[in-house]
């Protein structure tokens, strides 16, 4: 079971002073993120992609060669690679320039983003999301799997005997999530390729994240590669802890209330019980997070968003000292309860491995 953090990049006034940071410091505090990460044992750090204000981080692959730089364990990870506007062929050798650089310890998560004008702004027309994300990836896929590539499709210019440098580290591609909390069209592509189903249940209640978990298991059974139970499930949420719960809702509540996602809506106690919303004590959120095992089976990814919404840079690094203290209880738990024919989560050891036996 892998754990970690993923982190939108926002920049956003802190409602208690009223303060933003600048750009340069929110870029700055995300590496300082990771490192604590990596610091405290977390298994992985993933960034989002956006190209519009207020958030700031617009090359994944930028930062992530950073942090590579600057970390030995860590897994490096997208929240968001825009399968839509990126271009396929970009996306292949920018993160298998990456993976050589960080000696493997990267993958990606594709999704659409949750941003309509970055499709004009990229030269595409949404109305054809679902559309450039299955045909991109279909190009990425072979891109990274076969030396020389000869393609035609609807949404860029054909490509004439190809090869996309440079290759895979070991031969092996960086392993893909995809990533989506509304489309049953994308559950289905994961299952298609055998890739992982990331569900980003952090605003959605359990019985939508449930069918869309539950479709993609069935499917990925379906195409042959294993059993639904054997299928590679991530999952997203939202925490934040004191030592006493009271205290932590109280600290909690006005970054709630002026949150563009959150404010406006359900109280903060009815978004924890229809969401993954998690704020308490650790021993809370241990709770909460074994509750997820119930409601969707096993899985083998848990990333938690601990920053933005205005938070201090230090009221974030204490979320992941907290992580530290309550992630080696919660992988001890996920490990006993986990029957021997489900498997770990992808890594490039591990492919390389399947990859050699096969």
């Amino acid at each position: 079971m892998q754990f970690g953090i993923f982190s939108v990049g926002d920049v956003t006034p802190d409602p208690t002073t009223g303060r933003a940071p600048s750009e340069h410091e929110r870029i700055k505090s995300m590496v300082a993120i990771a490192q604590k990460a990596e610091e405290v044992g977390l298994d992985v750090f993933a960034t989002g992609e956006h190209h519009n204000p207020p958030f700031v981080p617009s090359s994944p692959t930028t930062m992530l060669g950073y942090v590579a730089a600057r970390t030995e364990k860590l897994i490096l990870s997208t929240s968001t690679t825009l399968i839509t506007t990126n271009d396929p062929v970009k996306i292949a050798e920018d993160f298998a320039m990456l993976q050589h650089l960080a000696d493997g310890r990267v993958d990606l998560m594709m999704g659409r983003g949750n941003t309509g004008p970055v499709y004009p702004w990229f030269g595409q027309d949404i109305r054809q999301g679902i559309n450039l994300a299955i045909e991109n990836y279909a190009l990425l896929h072979r891109l990274w799997r076969e030396d020389v590539v000869t393609w035609e499709g609807k949404f860029r210019t054909p490509l004439q005997s190809f090869t996309s440098t440079p290759r895979p580290l070991d031969g092996v591609p960086p392993f893909v999530w995809h990533g989506s909390i509304r489309s049953p069209e994308i559950a289905e592509q994961a299952a298609y390729y055998g890739d992982g189903f990331f569900h980003n249940n952090i605003f959605w209640p359990a019985d939508h994240t449930k069918k869309m978990v539950e479709l993609y298991r069935e499917r990925y059974a379906h195409y042959g590669h294993g059993t639904a139970e054997q299928a590679i499930v991530g999952l997203g949420g939202q925490v934040f802890m004191r030592r006493r719960s009271q205290d932590a809702i109280a600290e909690f509540r006005p970054f709630f209330s002026q949150s563009p996602t959150y404010g406006g809506g359900p109280s903060l106690e009815e978004t924890m019980r229809q969401t993954p919303l998690a704020v308490g004590s650790p021993q809370e959120i241990i709770d909460r997070t074994l509750l997820f095992r119930e409601q969707f089976g096993d899985y083998q990814r848990q990333l938690f968003n601990v920053d933005g919404m205005g938070l201090p840079h230090s009221a974030a690094l204490d979320q992941i000292e907290f992580l530290g203290e309550i992630v080696p209880v919660l992988r001890k738990e996920f490990t006993l309860l986990r029957p021997a024919h489900v498997p770990d989560a992808p890594t490039h050891e591990s492919l390389v491995a399947s990859q050699v036996s096969a």
